[in-house]
């Protein structure tokens, strides 16, 4: 048995990390993997930071299925505030790309319940509208999105509010 090296992942390690997705923008996705993959065997077997480096790299390549155990198990390591939510949101994606939308959406409101104030919490409003559209709800997800989007707007932000909620309740 293996024990975890629960150390946070270097200053080093991580920007060779983001070199890396920078290099991806318009890069070989395969090759992307075999770098991701080569950096993460630099980590612990079962290190939470890298199992998620590895997941969104295969994400990315569109291989959702192998990413999505990976995601699980990075979450199951305990990801550090800055990945947790990336993984929640990523995965969540990457299940409503497998079909799997209800799932996506529990996933989604969860994440969005219990960390109201999360750093991607606008993110996890717009992949829930996208996993909401998937599902033929459209004014659920329109709603979703112009309640978020609402919160940003330099003028109008009641009005757009209060037209997200009409469109679920009816009212005017």
């Amino acid at each position: 048995m293996t024990e975890f090296d629960h150390t946070s992942p270097s200053a080093e390690w991580e920007s060779r990390i983001a070199a890396v997705w920078e290099a991806a923008v318009d890069g070989d996705e395969f090759e992307t993997i075999t770098l991701i993959d080569a950096l993460v065997a630099e980590r612990p077997a079962g290190d939470a930071a890298g199992l998620f480096e590895a997941a969104g790299a295969r994400d990315s390549a569109g291989l959702e299925a192998e990413a999505e155990p990976l995601y699980r198990a990075a979450l199951a390591a305990g990801l550090d505030d800055d990945r947790r939510p990336q993984a929640v949101i990523q995965l969540a994606s990457t299940l409503r790309n497998l079909g799997r939308v209800e799932e996506s959406i529990d996933m989604l409101r969860a994440e969005i319940a219990t960390h109201p104030d999360g750093p991607l919490i606008d993110a996890a409003f717009a992949f829930l509208a996208l996993s909401l559209a998937t599902r033929g709800d459209t004014l659920e997800a329109t709603s979703v999105a112009l309640g978020v989007l609402s919160g940003h707007l330099p003028r109008y932000r009641r009005s757009v509010g209060a037209y997200a909620t009409e469109l679920l309740t009816g009212e005017h």
